[in-house]
């Protein structure tokens, strides 16, 4: 049962990718979408399994690396932290299957899109059930490829080729550090499966634990969008909108804090790597907090809310608290597709408008679709008992509870957060729905409610962004759970849990929900109540340079372009030119050649055809020849070399060369 949860998403991939032309674009519809079903209705037997009855299942397949004291299986590992990454992921992929059947029936290469659709799952599901780093490594480069492949979808867009080179070229930053971390853990551990590194950590060296924690984390980063290397994630909202919701809700950026909870017996026992991820976790939430507050693309602001929530889960494992991360990453799942579903609904209705400028009064023409993106929305705010709530505040009281600056630095700027997500979330609720229709005509002309296969998973999104964490919060977090068992470790002096239920004052507890409403009530009021204010304060030099500066997103892009994308390419320059084609061509094969060749010309020259020059050529022959033959009593007669003994074969070079003009002359 468990290997199938894993062979029917390939097994719908290979199918439609490579038989499209036979099965037609309903059969690619049917078999991926059912090979979903199947794999989802199996995932959540696996979930009662092994989560709630608690008996991990490991699946040793065949040996596949040998080599001296490295060994390597095709291992499966199926225990509470796999089967609850299996939920989100499956789930929200047959739903998102079921969406693209309606959202891209118009497009000519539906049995592609489902392909890759599928492939990515697959490989999700490989990285999250792999026993050792290195399945979960092949899972981890197969979601970079096929994220390369749903980007560049449209492939004769200029900007979608971009988009796609740039997410896979920044993933391939992270990967090496992620490379190296790995050499690093077989050198210390001398192994690459979990059981044993994990096992080995508490009597490891702390250096060494921190220098790999590190280097996982960089690879995380790139995975999962951390300040620095987060160019990448909002350029791919080129892609499709279902693509965009797949790999922003369940797929790619998880993987990220799949690699670090996993890591937790390595992690916890570096309180350096700590305090590192939770300082640029929180400083990440905040960052694209700020910068969706000036976006006007309906995609890209909820791009930059992934990255600013993906800080949420990384300041959530900065603190040591990797149940509440992994609760935060599945509710996040849920309504972040369903706010990526929703404005893609809108976007199809729409004439292809994205620019939340350009909409407005949709609220009459969507009714639907204004009440699940204001499901997602009041979801994503973590108001009291939406699923949001049950993770997204619990971060934030957690890390007051630890009572240390890196801990208290992430409580201020994770509470001014969920201000500011509030703030460009009512923002864009305001400007698309509520709003007079500030659109040209024609985008209103043919608007209409989404179809069956839209409105399905939809809905199904909404009911588990409301319930999803009502339910499951006790089970995932609820002090004294036992759920995750040995699948998470965290060490019993960063546990707080019970501090941040019982000791903070209730004023710091709901100063998230508070700044919350407080955020979106500003919103309504600038953008529906009294617009003639943004107007007015927009006139101010310092409102200008402060846009300017968000909306160029602190002009990361301009200082990697002129920095260090240029310096590259310049030193690329020099060490080709110098390097490659200087030295290395004048010393190697090519001047030696080169030589050769003009000394061949030259001797060639010597070639002339006249009688006489040949004539004083053997007479130089004959005068060389005649000193050699005599040239050890020429020495000799001078008392220069009287007793210098003959050494190092001088007599057989004297002799070979006599021979060779000898023949010389014998041959002319």
């Amino acid at each position: 049962m468990y290997l199938s949860i894993l062979i029917l998403p390939l097994l719908g991939s290979l199918v439609s990718g490579l038989m499209g032309r036979k099965i037609g674009v309903t059969g690619a519809h049917f078999i991926t979408c059912t090979c979903l079903l199947l794999s989802s209705l199996l995932a959540t037997l696996s979930f009662y399994e092994v989560g709630i009855c608690g008996s991990p299942v490991s699946i040793n397949l065949v040996s596949w690396i040998e080599s001296e004291i490295l060994s390597v299986s095709w291992e499966f590992l199926f225990d509470q932290l796999t089967v609850s990454m299996f939920i989100p992921v499956l789930y929200i992929s047959t739903l998102i299957h079921i969406y693209s059947i309606d959202y891209l029936s118009s497009d000519p290469h539906n049995q592609r899109f489902f392909s890759y659709l599928s492939l990515f799952t697959f490989f999700m599901l490989l990285l999250a059930s792999g026993a050792n780093y290195f399945v979960m490594f092949i899972g981890w480069e197969g979601i970079g490829v096929v994220s390369y492949l749903l980007i560049n979808y449209y492939f004769t867009r200029i900007q979608s080729n971009k988009a796609a080179i740039l997410a896979l070229t920044m993933n391939r930053v992270g990967d090496m550090g992620l490379s190296i971390g790995f050499f690093a853990l077989f050198a210390m551990f001398g192994s690459l499966d979990y059981s044993t590194i994990f096992s080995l950590a508490p009597v490891m060296n702390e250096t060494a634990i921190t220098i790999i924690s590190l280097l996982l984390f960089m690879g995380a980063m790139a995975k999962s969008a951390q300040l620095g290397l987060h160019s990448w994630l909002p350029g791919s909202m080129e892609a499709p909108t279902p693509v965009s919701a797949l790999l922003h809700a369940a797929t790619l950026v998880t993987a990220g804090l799949y690699l670090l909870v996993r890591s937790s017996p390595l992690l916890e026992y570096s309180s350096t790597a700590l305090l590192i991820i939770t300082l640029l976790g929180a400083s990440t939430a905040f960052f694209a907090a700020t910068c969706g507050l000036v976006l006007n693309d309906i995609k890209r602001i909820i791009a930059f809310s992934t990255i600013s929530q993906l800080g949420y889960m990384v300041m959530a494992v900065g603190i040591s608290q990797y149940n509440v991360a992994l609760m935060h990453v599945v509710n996040h799942a849920f309504f972040k597709a369903l706010l990526f579903l929703g404005a893609g609904a809108i976007i199809h209705s729409a004439a292809d408008e994205q620019d939340i400028r350009k909409l407005g009064g949709l609220i009459k023409f969507l009714p639907f679709i204004y009440s699940i993106m204001l499901v997602g929305t009041i979801a994503l705010l973590g108001l009291p008992w939406l699923s949001g709530f049950y993770s997204k505040d619990l971060i934030i009281e957690l890390a007051y509870s630890q009572y240390s600056f890196s801990s208290t630095y992430a409580y201020i700027l994770g509470s001014i957060t969920a201000g500011l997500t509030s703030f460009y979330s009512f923002r864009l609720i305001s400007l698309v729905f509520l709003t007079s229709p500030n659109g040209p005509r024609n985008t209103y002309v043919n608007i209409h409610e989404a179809n069956l296969a839209i409105v399905i998973p939809l809905l199904i999104l909404a009911l588990f962004s409301i319930f999803f964490g009502f339910i499951f919060s006790d089970l995932f977090v609820g002090i004294g759970t036992d759920f995750f068992g040995n699948a998470i470790f965290i060490h019993p002096n960063n546990i707080s849990l019970v501090e941040a239920e019982f000791s903070i004052n209730i004023i710091l507890k709901l100063l998230p929900s508070i700044l919350s409403i407080i955020g979106g009530l500003i919103a309504l009021y600038l953008y529906l109540l009294s617009p003639n204010t943004i107007t007015n304060i927009s006139e101010s030099s310092l409102f200008r340079k402060t846009y300017s500066f968000l909306n160029g997103q602190y002009y990361f892009d301009i200082l990697y372009n002129q920095y260090i994308i240029n310096k590259g390419l310049q030193l690329g320059y020099i060490i080709s030119k110098v390097l490659d084609k200087g030295i290395i061509e004048t010393v190697g094969p090519h001047g030696l050649s080169t030589v050769l060749k003009n000394t061949s010309e030259n001797i060639a020259k010597l070639d002339t055809g006249i009688i006489t020059t040949y004539a004083l050529y053997i007479t130089l022959g004959l005068l060389i020849l005649i000193f050699l033959i005599f040239s050890p009593i020429l020495v000799n007669t001078s008392g220069v070399l009287v007793s210098t003994p003959s050494f190092l074969g001088v007599d057989i070079f004297r002799l070979m060369i006599i021979y060779i003009s000898s023949l010389f002359f014998i041959l002319c």
